[in-house]
């Protein structure tokens, strides 16, 4: 699960994360008076979406009076803003952070996140923080600094404060700043994140370090145990479609392509994706209806496929271990009646009750494409897509 910007900064303050003072408003008027209150002569104009980059797309701006706030918050909200991180649709701002203005000395970059390799939390840090973090990995790799933590002594004292010389942070500030690299670490343990980023983390003019931005996911399976932390869901940012999916216990990522894919194991998902790629085709969805999904859960998934104005096929991949072929056929079957099925449908089935499964598809009267393996089914599902799609 994501959460805005000023949603993590709360967070992380409760950890004693030091960060410019601010309000999120949702309204110009609520910008305005929210400057007023900071007071100063500078403020931050801050999109609250759930994506980075938003400075590159205009929706970060610095006010140097509250005539600029007023039109920069009435510019911000409402618009759509586009950036790497929100693919070309864009998301709409519904939300603003007006922050006192800072004067920063230097930029850096500071992150938590997973190690899947080592199976322990890895820090990740640079002296070349900003806009451009995604350039500097690509180019500069020695500039990424990493640390995995110990997972029974947590982020020691030594380990953070070598981390923080090694991005070359002001030997003035090294252990405020390693104390704050401490205060991420046990924010990022204590509430089950997957991700905590500070980009940038910036060394001020008086040699004081603060948390510009902040970014924060976390794991959805230990919601359970945050409740404060599943009531900052915010659904605005969400697909829709990915939403009513969270309904019925389906994981659903939707993509830019044509073609839809319904698949049993995320493994076989995303083997499907590849292959349907290698094929010359773009799948439009991640969607892994599970081991153990009824009729009626495939059912919705295939209608939520369906919902995609761009779907020009439908691939659906069943390998039959618990979830049995003929469920999967009749859940599709029964779907496929309800929507009026006008995309051609590929379908691949293996596994227990195989030819069950099979038997009800011949008997449905729906003009399903047998497939006899994945590279066949691959095939002909971008061959049905190419054509245009339309049955």
């Amino acid at each position: 699960m994501n959460i805005h910007e000023y949603q993590a900064k709360k967070i992380l303050r409760e950890f004693g994360v030091p960060t410019p003072a601010g309000f999120p408003c949702f309204s110009v008027d609520e910008a305005v008076e929210a400057a007023k209150s900071l007071g100063g002569s500078a403020w931050v104009v801050k999109a609250q979406i759930h994506a980075g980059g938003r400075g590159k797309g205009g929706g970060v701006k610095v006010a140097k009076s509250l005539d600029e706030v007023k039109q920069f918050a009435a510019k911000i909200l409402g618009m759509t803003l586009v950036t790497p991180q929100t693919g070309p649709r864009g998301q709409v701002v519904r939300k603003l952070l007006i922050e006192q203005g800072v004067d920063i000395k230097t930029e850096f970059y500071a992150g938590l996140v997973v190690d899947r390799g080592s199976r322990r939390v890895c820090v990740i840090a640079s002296g070349e923080g900003g806009m451009n973090i995604e350039e500097v990995a690509a180019t500069s790799p020695e500039k990424i600094h990493k640390l995995l933590i110990d997972p029974v002594a947590g982020l020691t004292v030594a380990d953070a404060e070598d981390m923080v010389r090694r991005m070359g942070i002001t030997e003035s500030a090294v252990m405020e700043a390693g104390a704050l690299l401490q205060d991420l670490y046990r924010a990022y343990d204590s509430t089950d994140a997957t991700l905590v980023e500070i980009n940038p983390l910036i060394l001020t003019a008086e040699d004081r370090v603060l948390a510009l931005d902040a970014k924060m996911n976390f794991d959805d399976n230990a919601l359970f145990r945050h409740s404060e932390i599943a009531a900052l869901r915010d659904l605005d940012e969400e697909d829709p479609a990915e939403i009513e999916a969270s309904k019925y216990e389906l994981s659903y990522v939707s993509l830019d392509g044509n073609i839809g894919c319904l698949v049993n194991g995320a493994g076989l998902a995303m083997a499907t994706m590849d292959i349907i790629k290698l094929y010359g085709g773009n799948p439009a969805n991640f969607l892994d209806v599970g081991g153990g999904a009824t009729a009626e859960k495939v059912a919705e998934a295939f209608k939520l496929m369906l919902r995609n104005p761009e779907l020009k096929a439908i691939l659906v991949n069943i390998f039959g271990g618990i979830m049995k072929c003929d469920v999967i056929a009749e859940g599709v079957v029964t779907a496929a009646r309800e929507v009026h099925l006008n995309v051609p449908l590929v379908v691949r089935l293996e596994g227990t009750n195989v030819d069950l499964g099979k038997k009800i598809f011949a008997e449905s009267g729906l003009p399903i494409i047998q497939a006899g393996n994945m590279a066949d089914a691959a095939e002909k599902a971008v061959a049905a897509a190419s054509a245009g799609g339309g049955v």
